[in-house]
């Protein structure tokens, strides 16, 4: 028995560069690409319903990657009635760990593909969402993922608040910190003991030998700004990231 057609929607940065061998490989599915924010919102908004969408996770580009990611395309898509199956496209890098992890813990989310496989993998893959499989995880989580402590009651959000706002170079000591995180300096001070220390080190981002202070959860809030201001922005706490963030 012959497949019925699929209806893919394609949100990538660089989609336009692959959107020729990508519709020739795809024929007789219909495919619409998307390569910006609101090319997006405007492809979502004029069709029905999608059988699958294959998005970019992080969006690597320097003008964006800090205001959208993958998982602004499934606010959107639920934002404007258009739920459908998504298909997370990932490098493998592991600047997408933190993202990755938040990706398993989403339902909606059916699968995340490697770029590396090739566009006829992915379309296979892809094709099998449509028709209402999900894909294996093909990774592993991290150990103690960012966003389940982050969403852990106050004091996960607190903490959030606290990393988003280092994150965004709006913090550099206790009284900064305070200010941009829209809390106390008492509560401030308790940023290494109470509010990050615990989840770097459950993490084991830190080694056990050496003592865990204020500039070590400094880098580390440097290093995972990609995520911690991602879930910020997306999670009612977009005002610690500063009047820039929008």
């Amino acid at each position: 028995m012959m497949r019925s057609p699929a209806r893919i929607l394609v949100a990538s940065r660089l989609a336009n560069v692959v959107e020729a061998r990508l519709r020739q490989l795809a024929a007789p599915d219909t495919i619409t690409i998307a390569a910006d924010e609101q090319k997006l919102r405007a492809a979502v908004a004029e069709t029905l319903r999608f059988d699958v969408v294959l998005t970019d996770l992080t969006w690597n580009d320097a003008e964006l990657e800090f205001r959208f990611d993958g998982f602004d395309v499934l606010d959107l898509l639920h934002d404007l009635g258009r739920a459908a199956p998504v298909v997370f496209a990932v490098h493998g890098s592991t600047t997408e760990r933190d993202h990755v992890d938040e990706a398993m813990d989403r339902a909606v989310v059916s699968g995340i593909v490697r770029k590396a496989r090739g566009l006829e993998e992915i379309l296979a893959d892809l094709r099998l969402v449509a028709a209402g499989r999900t894909l294996p995880p093909g990774t592993v989580r991290s150990r103690a993922p960012i966003c389940r402590y982050l969403a852990d009651g106050s004091r996960g959000r607190t903490a959030a608040a606290m990393a988003g706002a280092i994150a965004a170079r709006r913090a550099s000591d206790h009284e900064s910190l305070a200010a941009a995180a829209h809390c106390s300096r008492h509560t401030a001070t308790k940023l290494v003991d109470r509010y990050l220390g615990p989840l770097i080190r459950a993490r084991g981002d830190h080694p056990e030998r050496l003592p865990l202070t204020a500039p070590v959860v400094y880098r580390w809030c440097g290093e995972h700004a990609l995520y911690l201001t991602s879930w910020c922005r997306r999670n009612g706490l977009r005002h610690v990231l500063g009047p820039e963030a929008g």
